[in-house]
């Protein structure tokens, strides 16, 4: 699937590259981020004005490491998606369903089946109770 869920652990929320780097080193990664994408969301590839950083983590369930391995350059939609648990929340899981199924060219049983798999993972990786951050993806920027 070219869009998925990024369901983080709920030990990890609030931890986000903004809260870790000033504001001055968050422009510089979003803004590389943005020039990648040149102005289309790299994930849809829809043309906009308006891209959202969005950080990419990998988890070593086995060494508890939470390893930031990109920033990337998402629409709006897309970013609904990948944010699902907050989606539903605000009530607009319909609109992030039917962006999946488009981005995916998927069906709604593909849908429900890859958000059942991403909740599976997010309650496997709940149980360990504090990760280690890797974030040697920041070294190209110094």
């Amino acid at each position: 699937m070219k869009l998925n869920f990024e369901l983080v652990p709920e030990s990890c929320w609030y931890s986000n590259l903004r809260s870790i780097l000033s504001p001055a080193q968050w422009d510089v990664v979003r803004k590389e981020a943005y020039a990648r994408a040149g102005g289309s969301c790299m994930i849809c590839g829809a043309k906009t004005s308006r891209l959202e950083a969005h950080e990419r983590w990998e988890y070593d369930e086995e060494n508890k490491v939470q390893k930031l391995s990109d920033v990337v350059a998402v629409c709006r939609a897309c970013h609904e998606v990948i944010h699902i648990g907050r989606t539903q929340l605000m009530g607009n899981e319909e609109r992030a369903a039917a962006h999946f199924i488009k981005v995916n060219g998927c069906t709604y049983a593909e849908y429900r089946k890859a958000l059942g798999e991403a909740n599976s993972a997010h309650i496997r990786r709940n149980k360990i109770s504090e990760w280690s951050l890797d974030l040697t993806y920041l070294k190209k920027f110094t």
